[in-house]
């Protein structure tokens, strides 16, 4: 099964490996992912003001170049996942921004609404099947205890990202039973990181990072894993000596036992 694939700015920069990790998770479940040709940066957060549209024509033209192939499209990355998404729920909901993008594209065939837009945790839960990979696992995290950290962008605005109840999530949860570990619930799951603050009050991000992990460390947990690039840089800045901070296809693709391919 073929997907396009927008891995977004920091999975091919500074994350490298994290994508890597998608990728080998992908071919050893039978999931082909196809990158975009010539991507644009999505900007990495979704602008509100209702007249701007140049930042959002990359995510325009992400879309227009997936459903050419007649395609859904799959996103790793938190931010990117959330920008395009919404971006994509502007075409189909709003007339006055539709209109204008295509007049600023008028050579190029207007969006038409075919391709969804899909984060990689869907895909493992609605295409593959979390019994499935369940299946698949060769090396699972038998007594190990993982807190899934969703942050901000992942489920949030909820009837536009429509991934999960963004109060009280279980998607991360479940991708944490399949790969055998024993997931932890604890208060700060769905709190805020810091996010972007950090690049102008280090201090606040730091200490919103700290909360959570103290509370997920306080729960029992062994690892942390989260869906967002940022959110893995805030919490391994605050990280404590009793929980570590892993991205989610890491301990899928070491799950699988594909995480010696490829290796850099």
């Amino acid at each position: 099964m073929k997907y396009s694939y927008y891995p977004g700015c920091t999975l091919k920069n500074k994350a490298k490996a994290l994508d890597r990790y998608a990728r080998l998770s992908a071919e050893a479940l039978g999931i082909t992912l196809e990158e975009i040709a010539e991507w644009q940066c999505c900007g990495g957060a979704y602008t509100a003001a209702g007249d701007e549209i140049a930042t959002k024509l990359p995510s325009v033209r992400a879309l227009k170049a997936a459903e050419a192939e007649g395609q859904d499209l799959v996103t790793l990355c938190s931010a990117c996942h959330n920008v395009i998404k919404r971006v994509r729920n502007d075409l189909m909901t709003n007339e006055e921004f539709a209109a204008k993008v295509n007049r600023y594209m008028a050579d190029e065939a207007p969006f038409a609404g075919q391709t969804k837009v899909v984060h990689f945790l869907e895909l493992l839960r609605d295409t593959v099947g979390f019994d499935t990979l369940k299946a698949r696992v060769v090396h699972p995290y038998t007594g190990k205890k993982i807190a899934a950290y969703y942050g901000c962008l992942l489920l949030r605005p909820g009837k536009v990202l429509a991934m999960d109840d963004p109060e009280n999530p279980k998607i991360m949860e479940d991708f944490i039973r399949a790969i055998g570990g024993e997931p932890v619930i604890y208060p700060y799951r769905n709190e805020c990181c810091g996010a972007y603050i950090t690049l102008e009050d280090k201090a606040s991000a730091l200490q919103k990072s700290a909360e959570i992990m103290a509370s997920a460390s306080g729960f029992g947990a062994d690892y942390v894993i989260t869906a967002c690039p940022l959110c893995l840089y805030n919490l391994n800045a605050a990280s404590c000596e009793s929980a570590g901070v892993l991205y989610f296809t890491e301990l899928l693709a070491k799950a699988l036992g594909v995480d010696e391919k490829g290796e850099e």
